[in-house]
């Protein structure tokens, strides 16, 4: 578990922790591919007050995938995405860790003498949350803290070359 105020992690209690995981690899034709992978799970602490049971960060459902295309001539492109829901960031569930949807682009082009990718980051440039946690932070001038999300922004949409 964070501890947030000593910017430590330390040992929780007993968790039970089930789901299921689904992975699904397809080739459409000889120059389109796509894939898929989901996992679903139900986390829950044991020996604990039911309401009070919920494992912090813990996601209840994510997922990754794409499509792949490698077209004649040396071009290719893959369009990604990549998915975690919202989820408890306390055992009380009363703060909750947004979740979020990205979608990524790589064009690339290769011969015999040069490769070069370019990669679109982000395509939708959302704004999302990587790194969530509850903490408790007071101002100088609030009489009591306040229990909120703490959080790194996600990387905004970005391009990047590469030249092999």
């Amino acid at each position: 578990m964070y501890v947030g105020d000593a910017g430590i992690v330390e040992p929780g209690g007993k968790t039970r922790r089930m789901g299921i995981d689904l992975s699904a690899r397809y080739q459409f034709n000889r120059w389109l591919y796509g894939d898929f992978d989901l996992n679903l799970t139900r986390a829950k602490s044991v020996d604990v007050a039911k309401g009070e049971d919920h494992v912090p960060l813990a996601p209840s459902f994510t997922s990754i995938g794409g499509l792949t295309a490698n077209i004649k001539n040396g071009f290719s492109g893959s369009l990604r995405y990549r998915f975690i829901d919202s989820r408890p960031a306390n055992e009380f569930n009363t703060v909750r860790a947004k979740g979020y949807f990205i979608s990524d682009l790589v064009l690339g082009y290769a011969s015999k003498k040069i490769e070069f990718h370019l990669s679109i980051e982000n395509i939708f440039n959302t704004e999302w949350r990587e790194a969530q946690f509850d903490t408790e932070s007071r101002l100088f001038f609030e009489p009591n803290p306040v229990s909120e999300i703490h959080y790194t922004p996600g990387t905004p949409g970005y391009i990047k070359e590469e030249l092999v």
